[in-house]
């Protein structure tokens, strides 16, 4: 039996149509506020809730101590990072959750003390996606981190 055609069907007594553009309508709105709300000494941020000492950010919800981030929630001492969830102290990250200390990875879910990283889930120790033991890791990223000044 085919699917009925999508403007024919209603949504919570709703047309498609209207659905779809009072949707529209609530995504505009909270990508254009720039309202802080109950957020505690945030400076130069907008469209924050909830969160405290973040500087220079967007969209956090939660989040405390954040520098240059954006649509993050529940993080805390993160840098120049996106799209991050419950994640601390990472420095140029995007949509990663639950990890700590990760410098420039993308992808990552559940992982710790990684650097340039992609993609990896449950994970210590790691550098371009390579395992290394503690000691070495910290050797190596000490080094790297400087020469990209980082």
């Amino acid at each position: 039996m085919p699917a009925p055609a999508a403007s024919a069907a209603p949504v919570a007594g709703l047309a498609v149509e209207e659905f779809e553009a009072r949707y529209r309508e609530l995504l505009r709105a909270r990508n254009a506020s720039s309202t802080n709300e109950r957020c505690v000494q945030c400076e130069d941020c907008e469209g924050c809730s909830a969160s405290t000492f973040c500087r220079h950010s967007r969209q956090l919800i939660r989040c405390h101590y954040c520098l240059q981030c954006e649509q993050c929630a529940d993080c805390s001492h993160c840098r120049g990072s996106r799209g991050l969830l419950s994640c601390h102290h990472c420095i140029d990250t995007h949509d990663s959750t639950g990890c700590t200390y990760l410098v420039r990875c993308s992808g990552m879910a559940q992982c710790n003390y990684c650097l340039g990283c992609v993609g990896l889930s449950q994970r210590d120790y790691h550098i371009l996606n390579q395992p290394y033991d503690r000691a070495t890791y910290f050797a190596l990223s000490r080094q790297l981190l400087r020469q990209l000044r980082l």
